[in-house]
């Protein structure tokens, strides 16, 4: 079973799953990244630019406090592109130590999710904020803007953008657009929207863009998604598991 809600942490989502033993989740890109807590484990989930599957060998109890695109890395301290597409113990970034400290807060609390969400606030009201430049590109991308159009409005250069978005995202502006222009389709696609329908409105030139879009980020056809969100055991695609 899957839950979320938004967080008290401007722009983040606190999200919980329960998963079964044996089980295997894709989790698609979504531009965003994760602080995870798992059987007494704290681990960051970078941003993805493929499907990753996480199979299960024990039924587990996940939470997650996932970060807005390109709001992680300053709360983390570390660029994005050092993460992408990895599962890393947080141990590895904040030390064993302090990593230590905070499992067993959030272990030891009467509501770990809540806890481990007030780890997120802590540390964010510590950390620099975000690149505001860059909040404006996902804000643009998000409303189905072109990379040009966002460079252009935030008087960036080509070069400039890019490399300020391997830091903020992982991968530059044009790998975000087409994850963030795949999540506008799958969510019109989990509404019931039919598949060419939902393919024009989140910008691509037809369905069978779509389809290869599916094919190179998530690693599964659109039919196989709809089953899959619609099926009990379903993930969400912005929730986040280890393998």
């Amino acid at each position: 079973m899957y839950e979320e809600w938004p967080s008290r942490l401007e722009g983040a989502i606190v999200w919980t799953r329960t998963v079964s033993a044996g089980a295997v989740y894709p989790v698609l890109p979504d531009g965003c990244m994760d602080l995870l807590w798992a059987d007494g484990r704290l681990l960051v989930a970078g941003p993805d630019t493929h499907a990753h599957a996480a199979e299960v060998d024990l039924a587990l109890v996940y939470a997650g406090v996932r970060f807005a695109p390109g709001t992680a890395p300053a709360f983390l301290g570390v660029p994005a592109h050092e993460l992408r597409d990895q599962r890393v113990e947080l141990a590895d970034l904040w030390g064993g130590a302090e990593a230590r400290r905070l499992t067993e807060r959030i272990d030891e609390a009467a509501d770990p999710v809540k806890e481990l969400e007030a780890v997120a606030l802590r540390r964010a009201a510590a950390a620099g904020p975000p690149d505001p430049l860059l909040s404006e590109v996902v804000s643009r991308l998000k409303a189905g803007g072109t990379v040009a159009g966002a460079a252009e409005a935030i008087g960036l250069g080509a070069r400039q953008l890019h490399r300020r978005s391997l830091d903020a995202f992982g991968y530059g502006p044009k790998t975000l657009a087409r994850v963030l222009r795949l999540q506008r389709a799958l969510t019109l696609v989990r509404e019931g929207v039919p598949y060419a329908e939902a393919a024009l409105a989140a910008g691509c030139a037809d369905q069978a863009h779509l389809a290869r879009e599916m094919r190179e980020l998530a690693g599964i056809t659109l039919g196989a998604y709809s089953a899959l969100a619609n099926s009990e055991t379903a993930q969400p695609s912005g929730s986040r598991t280890t393998a």
